[in-house]
């Protein structure tokens, strides 16, 4: 028996991680309730960073708040940059690929307020895949299954004599 060594793309090691970071904002006017926050833009790539992955991302938060005794409204924005790193296996082969992936965007849990500063809590969950090249050795056999002699000798005679050759003056 022999064997072959076959090369692939795979993912040689995944992992996630769920994140949750604490934010303050500070806006000009006092707010007297928050009305909503939302987050925008998320956007993230990932690298190798010794024997781990860093992930470096940025979104945009958006609070929508009340003052001057809920009588107006307005929204605050705020980008947030960040960088997070997990805990992976990772070869010190050049070849490998990273690649991140949102499996829960950004989303606001907990909003507070204290004076002119608004306390925001985010919570997301990245999920990281580290492709490599692998190599599995199969066993292959040397020897081909024999090929069947077809013999249509008989059937091409059948044919042969059904056929007229003088069909035209019959």
């Amino acid at each position: 028996m022999a064997y072959k060594e076959i090369v692939a793309k795979s993912i040689i090691s995944k992992g996630k991680k769920k994140i949750q970071n604490k934010y303050q904002m500070e806006i000009d006017n006092v707010p007297s309730n928050v009305l909503g926050c939302w987050i925008i833009n998320h956007k993230f790539t990932g690298y190798k960073s010794g024997d781990k992955v860093s992930v470096n991302g940025s979104f945009d938060v958006n609070i929508w708040y009340s003052y001057d005794n809920d009588s107006k409204t307005m929204v605050a924005t705020k980008r947030i940059e960040y960088t997070d790193n997990f805990n992976m296996n990772v070869s010190n082969d050049e070849d490998n690929d990273i690649i991140v992936r949102a499996l829960y965007q950004p989303n606001c849990s907990d909003v507070s307020i204290d004076g002119n500063t608004i306390n925001f809590t985010v919570d997301k969950e990245l999920g990281v895949e580290i492709v490599g090249e692998v190599k599995m050795k199969i066993a292959v056999e040397d020897s081909e299954d024999p090929w069947d002699n077809l013999d249509d000798s008989d059937e091409l005679k059948e044919i042969d004599e059904e056929v007229v050759e003088d069909y035209l003056h019959d």
